[in-house]
């Protein structure tokens, strides 16, 4: 049968540079031997690249090429120099009915070389071997051939090399060089700060190649700001190997990672001489993890330990059984780690067994036994989260708890509305002072840490001084469970800072009722315990006439804030009947963090971080475990939220655990913050997956710094509170969440609740100040823009567009009915042409609007300056002087829209006798007109007058105008 044949090449692409080897003419088993060059930047990010490699056919005619197969290979599958060994792929086919096959083998690896040296490995040859073929693409039969004889193994050998020489050697490593047999010519990719000059200068692509191939790189420009920008990853994520490996993992956001799981449950029949306490120890290679020590008679440890399985050093585990403080064991069992069974949930967890142990002479008929399972799992396995974690081998006992990843949940937080409204027969306090005084009465209320005041009785004609009237509505925050009681007291003033208390009453929480709607509970009368506060005597006596009027609800129809109202979670009311259903689900794979800014420095390894990961979405809040000692941290955990409204944002801050220093004496100690992430959900398209790096910013004295990279996926308005109402109820319900939380175990630090709500969002900054002021600026630019345009029609700058406008302002006059349809379909014609260029990646910190990169150093410092002020008397004085001279400029600017609205105000107010006359006279003169003339034919005469040429205009203002500027404003009675 006849033989086709095909033109091969490879294209390889790597963060979107594309290079190629040179053309194989009709040549079905193609030897290259070529070696490409890449340039990334940071070998950290590899992991979450992707190297594609695509096999193409060059047609006759040289301008035109056809898809033969591809192959892409994973970051995280490239292997260190030394470990590197040959991978055989098959080419993916484009669809399902193509016939074109194919395999590749390729040679990956990494290597921090100083200079990037020939390989010459000789027997290895780079080709592709085609099986079979089907196309009517020229360079090919134009029918069904088959290929004659056995193909052999051909073989590409690539390898991936990281390089930190600076780019003029690997330039001139990239020369042309005509390919030998014996040759390999690998695919390189470099780091360093140096950039490997291509073709336009900049960061660019190296590439080598010999003769028949195109030499050039692609370049790629850099400035400071893609250092702060969103960058999106490929990583494998779970959800990807499910339609090939069934036993995958459910975690389908995060990538898998393999451990090796020891559960040591109890041992029995263990003799001990002294009746000393027994330990366990697992020990695989150089990790060795250790249970809490337990009495021979009760000797049940239950503890899991968790292996990675990055990190396995030997082939076989061993566990022992021995005594407290004693290295001699009494007994142990081990395992070869090539027999252990793999586990992936939903299965159920493996049973453990009994194991007979043996001592240090191999006997096993006086040892015990030891019940033990052993299996190997991912992070998705029920254990994972309470297991004893091989890098945590060097964190001291106290310090395991707080490493652990939990779910935590925030306490539903109610509207306590205590309406103070009247008291009856109130005995005024100090009855012993001989002089005459009128009782000073008022009321302070008490919920916890809670202390509102009402004002102080007003006396009244109808009204004796023992009965105050107050009708004051005091407003707390309680969580669930109500713990706390209300306590109400009456006090009189007797002198200056001196408060008796006449009176009290105390209700607890729980038997207050609760409200959904805007309908006031019933009010009730309270009667009132009068204190006399004796030192020799303290009790209570109780008076029938003294009580107090209260109207007292928990009011469930308001969602209680927590955190900033643009940045909130959750907008569902406290009350659960009034909640809708949810109309879906947040999934958020947290896979890790790369290149984050040291922490902490510790002894022979220099700077490291202990980071773990916080993320915030209405009352679920999640903590990831701790990865101990990394820049780089891996926590590939996933969680879902309900979501009930689109509006709103999720938080996710990193920390640097500082609670697990083995030196750390101080047990509150403060865990430091190392960024924050925000996403709204609005922004998100439904059922699509985001893999995004986002850049983790901090804000410093010293300025903006790039901390690291993080990867990841009624009633308000019927009875509404005031602004500051809002803004001390959410401060309130801050303390409450902060001090629920941190009653956990592991218990979640005051400051991370603080730096997720955003505490200090209301502080003042001249930073912020300018960001929003340009902010304002680019929402009213528009409006600038349309202003500008229409000065420009009526000045007939292009008189080709000006007479346009006429005719469409006529039309338009003349059919009134279009003037609406047309205004939305203009808005609906710019919103279609704008979804071209709509944005394809979630929202993140933007340094540019937030006006981080150039602020003053001493505008960061008043930033971080202590509320009060802990700077110098001459710092402060400085700061004054300029927040003088902003006030100013503000001052000055309210000053004049007082002034022209205090204008309009005088055109009716006879202030000035001759313009109201003038005004009052042409407004009956033009209400005839307008009643005598059409609408529509006034309207076009103003039209034709306002857009006549400029020579028919002068340089003047108009009448109207300067008669509107000399009216007379109450600027001229101020001092």
């Amino acid at each position: 049968m006849a033989e086709g044949s095909s033109s091969p090449f490879v294209e390889v692409e790597f963060e979107n540079y594309r290079l190629r080897t040179q053309v194989k003419y009709k040549d079905l088993n193609p030897v290259w031997n070529e070696k490409l060059v890449f340039h990334i930047k940071d070998i950290a990010d590899l992991p979450y690249r992707t190297l594609e490699i695509n096999i193409f056919n060059e047609r006759r005619s040289g301008n035109s090429r056809n898809f033969l197969g591809k192959v892409r290979v994973s970051g995280s599958s490239i292997a260190k120099e030394g470990e590197e060994v040959v991978q055989t792929c098959t080419l993916d086919k484009r669809s399902l009915f193509s016939h074109i096959r194919g395999e590749i083998s390729l040679k990956l690896y990494v290597t921090t070389r100083e200079e990037v040296k020939d390989l010459g490995v000789n027997g290895i040859v780079a080709s592709v071997s085609s099986a079979s073929s089907s196309t009517n693409s020229s360079g090919f039969s134009k029918k069904n051939k088959k290929l004659q004889g056995t193909s052999s193994t051909i073989t590409t050998q690539q390898q991936i090399i990281q390089e930190n020489k600076p780019a003029q050697q690997v330039q001139n490593f990239t020369k042309g060089m005509e390919p030998n047999p014996g040759e390999i010519k690998p695919v390189v990719i470099t780091t360093g700060p140096s950039p490997i000059y291509a073709p336009g200068g900049g960061p660019g692509v190296g590439f080598t190649g010999g003769g028949g191939v195109g030499g050039g790189g692609l370049s790629m420009y850099s400035n400071g700001s893609n250092e702060f920008s969103l960058k999106e990853t490929r990583p494998h994520l779970g959800g990807e190997s499910l339609k090939k490996d069934k036993t995958s993992s459910t975690y389908d956001l995060v990538e898998q990672m393999q451990y090796l799981y020891v559960r040591v449950v109890k041992a029995r029949d263990i003799s001990l001489f002294g009746g000393g306490e027994l330990v366990a120890e697992v020990k695989l290679g150089n990790y060795r993890g250790t249970t809490k020590s337990l009495s021979p008679s009760n000797v049940e440890w239950n503890q899991v330990f968790a292996f990675s399985k990055d990190c396995i050093q030997s082939s076989m585990v061993e566990i022992f059984v021995k005594e407290s403080n004693k290295d001699d064991y009494v007994g142990r069992v081990w395992f070869d780690l090539s027999e252990v069974p793999s586990r992936v949930p939903p299965d159920s967890q493996l049973a453990p067994q009994w194991y007979r142990m043996e001592d240090k002479k191999g006997d096993k008929a006086k040892t015990g036994e030891v019940m033990v399972s052993i299996w190997f799992g991912t992070q998705a396995d029920e254990a994972f989260a309470e297991a004893w974690h091989s890098r945590a081998a060097n964190v001291h006992f106290d310090g395991l708890c707080s490493m652990k990843s939990k779910v935590y949940l925030s306490p539903k937080l109610w509207y306590l509305r205590v309406s103070v409204i009247e008291a009856q027969d109130i005995v005024p306090g100090d009855k012993g002072s001989v002089m005459m005084r009128f009782p000073e009465l008022s009321a302070k209320v008490q919920v916890g840490n809670q202390v509102l005041r009402t004002r102080i009785a007003a006396g009244s004609a109808n009204r004796s001084f023992s009965n105050p009237y107050w009708n004051d509505e005091l407003l707390f925050v309680v969580p669930e469970p109500f713990e706390d009681y209300v306590l109400v007291l009456v006090e009189d003033r007797i002198g200056q800072g001196r408060d008796e208390v006449v009176g009290r009453v105390l209700l607890p929480v729980t038997a207050i009722e609760k409200r959904a709607n805007e309908k006031p509970v019933t009010s009730r009368w309270f009667n009132l315990d009068n204190h006399f506060g004796n030192a020799a005597e303290n009790k209570l006596v109780t008076r029938f006439g003294s009580r107090i009027h209260l109207r007292v609800s928990l009011d469930g129809g308001y969602h209680v804030l927590d955190e900033a109202t643009v940045y909130s979670s959750d907008v569902k009311p406290t009350d659960k009947r009034l909640w809708k259903p949810h109309i879906g689900v947040l999934e958020m794979g947290i896979l890790g963090a790369t290149g984050l800014m040291p922490m902490k420095i510790k002894d022979g390894k220099g700077g490291s971080a202990d980071a773990y990961c916080v993320a915030k979405y209405g009352q679920k809040w999640i903590r990831t475990r701790t990865v101990v000692d990394s820049l780089s941290p891996k926590w590939n955990e996933q969680y879902t939220w309900e979501v009930f409204d689109p509006c709103t944002v999720v938080t996710i801050g990193v920390f640097d655990n500082s609670r697990i220093d083995k030196n750390a004496t101080n047990a509150g100690a403060r865990d430091p913050r190392v960024g924050k992430v925000r996403i709204r959900l609005s922004t998100l398209e439904t059922d699509r997956v985001y893999t995004h790096s986002y850049p983790l910013l901090m804000l410093h004295t010293s300025g903006v710094k790039k901390m690291g990279d993080l990867h990841l996926a009624e009633m308000h308005y019927v009875n509404p509170l005031t602004v500051n109402q809002l803004e001390t109820l959410r401060y309130q319900a801050m303390n409450v969440v902060a001090s629920r939380l941190s009653r956990a175990e592991p218990p979640l630090g005051r400051e991370v609740v603080e730096y997720m709500l955003d505490h200090d969002s209301h502080l003042w900054s001249m930073r912020r100040s300018k960001a929003n002021f340009f902010r304002l600026m680019n929402v009213l630019s528009g409006l600038v823009a349309m202003a500008r345009w229409l000065e420009s029609i009526r000045n007939w700058q292009k008189p080709v567009y000006s007479a346009l406008f006429l005719v469409i302002f006529l039309m338009l006059v003349t059919f009134p009915e279009l003037i609406i349809p047309a205004i939305l379909l203009q808005m609906a014609s710019v919103g279609l042409w704008r979804y071209r260029s709509r944005p394809r990646h979630p929202s993140h910190m933007d340094t540019r609007l937030s006006h981080a990169g150039s602020v003053y150093p001493d505008e960061l410092d008043e930033e971080f300056d202590s509320f009060p002020t802990s700077r110098s008397a001459e710092i402060v004085r400085m700061r004054y002087d300029r927040l003088r001279s902003v006030a100013g400029r503000i001052q000055t600017v309210v000053g004049d829209m007082a002034t022209q609205g205090e204008r309009f105000q005088a055109l009716l107010s006879w202030r000035d006798p001759r313009a109201t006359f003038l005004y009052v006279l042409f407004c009956l003169i033009a209400a005839v007109g307008f009643y005598v003339v059409p609408i529509r034919i006034v309207l076009a005469l103003w039209g034709l007058y306002a857009l006549r040429p400029p020579r028919f205009r002068t340089k003047l203002p108009s009448p109207a105008l300067s008669f509107f500027r000399r009216l007379p404003t109450k600027a001229d009675s101020l001092l």
